[in-house]
């Protein structure tokens, strides 16, 4: 009984010195004019209008960019590239006890490419139509994350604020394509380590209804490709074990897979993330012709791949297994290789995922800031996809996917990419609340504010 009282004590006192970091902040900034919300719109424009699509995108013009505004707002700079024309740049701004461990808030430069033919505006034009929507790549991936930080920290700047904790904006390249030559260099670097970074957000998904989206794990992305080989046979010839047969029954048993794991969303059992899902990427075998392929030849080898992304909750062992025995079992002439496999668990071991109970203080000082900034939180995710969070939450640490984009379809990677302004410039304000909640958490035992004064 001893230890549950002490337990229940330490944990009000927790909660207590969240709620007295989020009391602690100046006066809440008066809402912006008709000209600024103008001119915070159009620094978004500006930004969107900059093509970095893959792959070829423009960074030198995009760092530019986004050094030229964090000059304007007296950001400490640094641009860094690990790989030869790949920027990260990263604004900083100090805070006023440095030995606390700082907060990183993280975006990508790049966007996807677009087939310009297919959209109603141009994919880099940055239109706004009569409903207020910002048709543009990147619009919603995600570029209007990196600038609502920057402008939650304009508006924080211009309040007085200053926040306890040091604040880190990176800007990285190549998410988009991997993350290979941006974050996940910059995660393993000694330019990070010395950042001394506690807790990291970074992208998440649009939401279709006022929710917003709190993702605290991703699912892990295994490409894999299948390959059957077999006797060339005569077109007109029924006989077993052809690659194409081979290739054959195991489509089929992956469809099944498939079905059994997208029923479970469809039924409401499950969310997309918890999932394993699997879709075939591409599908090679015949003999080529001039004309085409030959008609009357059973082909020797058949290939297909599959795009397989798997929830860091399930047993990633037992999802091999069965890839090898039911899949693509040598027994059956098969082989198979995976192009990439990333990994479900941490260098340690542990499930690839952030803790969103009272072991997490920045989950609940999140949440609290939202609900502060008049927005609303939905159940918490696993993400569906790869974003560069999985590199910090690698080393164990602490990495949540948020993207404040309610009432929005999710165009991520999609024709005609928009988000709406006023759902834009909601999001500066859930940001501004953001920052001041996690620079100004200070743990137990570390405040002036001590038990007796609680």
């Amino acid at each position: 009984m001893e230890k549950l009282c002490n337990f229940n004590h330490e944990f009000i006192i927790v909660h207590l010195l969240l709620f007295a970091s989020l009391l602690s902040f100046t006066n809440p900034t008066p809402s912006p004019t008709q000209d600024e919300q103008s001119q915070i719109i159009s620094r978004f424009q500006e930004y969107l209008r900059i093509n970095t699509s893959q792959p070829s995108p423009d960074y030198k013009k995009s760092t530019q960019f986004i050094l030229t505004l964090a000059e304007s707002l007296s950001l400490e700079t640094q641009v860094i590239e690990f790989v030869q024309g790949k920027p990260l740049v990263i604004l900083k701004w100090p805070g006023s006890d440095l030995s606390l461990p700082s907060i990183l808030l993280n975006s990508h430069t790049d966007v996807v490419p677009s087939e310009s033919s297919k959209w109603d505006y141009h994919p880099f034009g940055a239109h706004i139509d009569e409903n207020g929507n910002i048709f543009a790549r990147g619009s919603q991936d995600m570029k209007c994350v990196g600038m609502q930080y920057m402008e939650a920290v304009r508006r924080l700047k211009a309040s007085g604020f200053q926040p306890k904790r040091s604040l880190y904006l990176s800007f990285v390249p190549d998410e988009e394509i991997g993350g290979h030559d941006g974050l996940e260099k910059l995660a393993q670097s000694d330019v990070f380590k010395n950042m001394n970074v506690d807790i990291i957000l970074d992208e998440g998904l649009a939401s279709p209804n006022e929710n917003y989206r709190l993702f605290y794990g991703e699912r892990t992305p295994w490409w894999l490709v299948i390959k059957a080989t077999g006797a060339p046979g005569h077109g007109a010839k029924l006989y077993d074990n052809s690659a194409m047969e081979n290739l054959f029954k195991s489509i089929e048993s992956i469809r099944r897979f498939r079905a059994s794991q997208f029923d479970l969303v469809k039924a409401g059992l499950k969310g997309e993330g918890e999932v394993i899902s699997v879709n075939m990427a591409f599908l090679k075998a015949g003999t080529p012709s001039p004309t085409g392929f030959v008609m009357n030849l059973q082909p020797s080898e058949a290939e297909a791949g599959f795009d397989i992304r798997i929830p860091p909750t399930v047993n990633a062992e037992s999802l091999e297994k069965r890839i090898a025995e039911e899949w693509a079992p040598a027994s059956r002439n098969m082989s198979f290789e995976f192009k990439q496999k990333g990994s479900t668990q941490d260098f340690w071991g542990r499930p690839l995922i952030t803790a969103t109970d009272r072991s997490n203080p920045w989950w609940a000082l999140l949440v609290e800031a939202v609900k502060k900034a008049n927005g609303k939180i939905g159940k918490p995710e696993i993400f569906p996809a790869a974003t560069d969070s999985r590199y910090f939450r690698q080393q164990g640490l602490r990495a949540i996917g948020f993207s404040p984009m309610a009432n929005t379809p999710v165009l991520l990677h999609d024709h005609n990419e928009f988000l709406n302004q006023a759902e834009y410039l909601k999001g500066i304000d859930v940001y501004e609340s953001i920052i001041k909640a996690y620079t100004s958490y200070i743990p137990p035992g570390r405040d002036s504010l001590s038990r007796d004064e609680l």
